[in-house]
């Protein structure tokens, strides 16, 4: 049989160049931990003669010193490949399989089933055009079953094959798969997934996974081969409207100037009109080149470099269009998979990453979070990990984007923690709040600079951060009086004060002091651009949100001061009996002690609050401001 395998297999390497010729179906496997997924790919690509005779004698190795499986050959193993995957016999990294059989090409990804990698599913599905979902004939439909089948829905993925695996050990019962296909199918139809096929299956054994099964008669649909042969995923991409993202402008001579990228939908012919957003600039195409030569037309899927018979401004992350516009917002509503431990904040900045484009965001509202056992949504104030919930998300500019559905390149995001750098989740675009062009910025006479040169200075913000007794407000009221006596204007932001007012309404959870945060950045602005020096006394104790209410200044115009007194001096001061409070548990989250405080890494000022006196940090302040002109 190994001889068969390589002769099989150099028929394939040698039939290689006819496989361009061939429709190509990406797949995923997906379901519960311990469901088969790896071993029912194995065994499709085992019964389709796709495994040479190295490969198989290496099997034939690892299933003797790594197998878990009760046959002679573990064929999770062939992708299972690593060291901890073999160790605990569970999927852990996304492991993708090519093979081809006479009717068309596979792209297989083995996905783990496991929750705590529901990212690596996330990954391996969003290429997917169809998913092959695994379900343990004894344990049914799970929790890790739903919230893969409303990944997938959220995705886009359409067709769906359910493989349930294991039917052996429920001695073949056709009234157990009836059962489970009936639930699957329910669910399906929740979910709006309408094409399911549902196949019984013992994946160790081959049993319906390339011919019938002998042991369960009273099947007589396809198996699983031949489903995946026959599958239509056909979903007329070709035919909606152009767009492609420009990734780069390629320009290796004077004489040259192409917009190099890869067609996400649509076809474009050398002389159709281009329409450039987000700038709405309009131009012709007068070529479109590739690495083989030039091209009368580029279709979906396509690399290629246009040239256009303007010299129009594009870059990295404009999209070069055609047809219907697609949506130029900064405000829209979208559904999250939500990746990190760290819980998502609403009101938290992160780095938007939509095809070429890279965007300052803000989780500006929770709308629901998605319930995976029902399929309720249910009211939540954040998402932890591995759930899913809609949200409202706020940019700092313009979007050119549109909804999932209809383009799952422009429709797609991912959210960058800006400090970490850690990739918190992945998103859906539902549809857009609002075009910014219906509120546009009134143009003013009197701005900014006209009022800098009334008051001879020039207006910033200076955030003093630090824990609570550090002593912010007392050298914040110091530098204020400071400047008063100097003749200069000034104002004062303290965060008790504020919360006796606008922000009276706010406790003091994460969620809360973020939107604290956003406020007084917003107030404190309203005061820059009225020409003050503006003070806020803040602890604001996360970075995340004080480079929040850093962006949303000019450059310069953001002092961060951090007033660094230890936590035993501040304990020690104590003058408010907030310390003695959080000690005896009559206060939580009090930052320093149940809140982590997180300081500033690069500030402007660094206040050692537990050898200076007041005066004397006041007084660096002011030199401070003296020796970078803002007096």
């Amino acid at each position: 049989m190994a001889g068969h395998h390589a002769t099989i297999g150099r028929t394939q390497a040698s039939a290689s160049t006819h496989a361009q010729d061939k429709p190509t179906l990406r797949l995923v496997t997906c379901g519960s931990v311990d469901d088969g997924k790896s071993t029912l790919v194995g065994r499709l690509l085992y019964d389709s003669k796709m495994l040479l005779d190295d490969q198989l004698d290496a099997l034939t190795l690892d299933s003797k010193a790594s197998g878990t499986a009760g046959p002679p050959l573990d064929f999770a193993l062939l992708v299972d490949g690593l060291q901890a995957e073999r160790e605990q016999g569970i999927t852990i990294d996304v492991a993708y399989r090519f093979f081809a059989t006479p009717r068309r090409r596979f792209v297989i990804a083995d996905t783990p089933g496991h929750v705590q990698y529901t990212r690596n599913m996330a990954t391996g599905a969003s290429q997917a055009d169809l998913a092959l979902v695994l379900v343990d004939a004894r344990k049914g439909v799970v929790g890790q079953t739903r919230r893969h089948s409303h990944i997938l829905a959220l995705l886009g993925v359409r067709h769906v094959l359910v493989a349930v695996n294991k039917m052996d050990l429920v001695g073949f019962d056709s009234e157990r798969f009836a059962t489970i296909s009936a639930t699957c199918r329910s669910l399906a139809e929740q979910l709006g997934i309408s094409d399911v096929q549902c196949i019984p299956v013992v994946a160790c054994d081959g049993d319906n996974i390339i011919g019938g099964s002998a042991r369960m008669p009273w099947y007589v649909g396809p198996s699983v081969m031949e489903h995946l042969e026959q599958a239509d995923v056909s979903d007329g991409i070709a035919d909606r409207p152009f767009r492609f993202p420009v990734q780069w402008v390629n320009r290796p001579h004077a004489e040259f100037r192409g917009f190099s990228g890869r067609v996400a939908s649509g076809t474009l012919r050398c002389g159709d009109p281009v329409v450039v957003q987000p700038s709405g600039r309009r131009s012709r195409v007068t070529g479109i080149v590739t690495a083989d030569g030039r091209l009368q037309q580029a279709v979906s899927g396509q690399s290629v470099t246009l040239l256009l018979a303007d010299e129009i401004d594009a870059s990295r992350g404009d999209v070069l269009t055609s047809g219907a516009s697609p949506v130029v917002t900064d405000h829209f509503t979208a559904h999250l998979i939500w990746f990190d431990d760290e819980a998502m904040r609403q009101g938290r900045g992160y780095l938007l990453k939509s095809g070429t484009s890279s965007i300052g965001a803000v989780v500006s509202a929770m709308k629901h979070r998605v319930c995976i056992e029902t399929m309720a949504h249910e009211a939540a104030a954040t998402l932890d990990a591995n759930e899913i919930g809609c949200v409202d998300i706020a940019l700092d500019r313009p979007l050119v984007c549109e909804a999932y559905r209809d383009s799952h390149a422009l429709g797609s995001f991912i959210l960058i923690d800006p400090f970490s750098r850690r990739t918190v989740a992945a998103g859906l675009i539902d549809a857009p709040l609002r075009r910014p062009a219906e509120i546009s910025w009134h143009p003013l006479t009197v701005d900014k600079s006209v009022r800098a040169r009334l008051k001879q200075q020039k207006p910033c913000v200076l955030w003093l951060t630090g824990l609570s007794g550090a002593g912010k407000s007392t050298i914040a009221n110091l530098v204020d009086r400071r400047l008063c006596e100097l003749g200069r204007h000034s104002a004062l932001l303290d965060g008790d004060n504020l919360r006796h007012g606008i922000n009276r309404d706010l406790g003091f959870t994460p969620e809360a002091r973020v939107e604290n945060i956003r406020r007084v950045a917003e107030i404190a602005a309203l005061f820059v651009d009225a020409g003050l020096i503006t003070l806020v006394s803040l602890i604001s104790p996360f970075r995340a949100d004080r480079e929040m209410a850093r962006r949303r200044f000019d450059a310069g115009e953001f002092v961060e001061i951090h007033v660094a007194t230890s936590l035993a001096r501040c304990e020690a001061r104590d003058p408010k009996g907030l310390y003695r409070k959080a000690r005896a548990g009559e206060l939580s989250n009090f930052t320093g002690l149940g809140q982590a405080y997180e300081a500033p890494e690069r500030p402007e000022i660094t206040i050692d609050g537990d050898t200076l006196s007041a005066d004397a940090a006041a007084d660096q302040i002011v030199r401070y401001l003296r020796n970078q002109h803002y007096l």
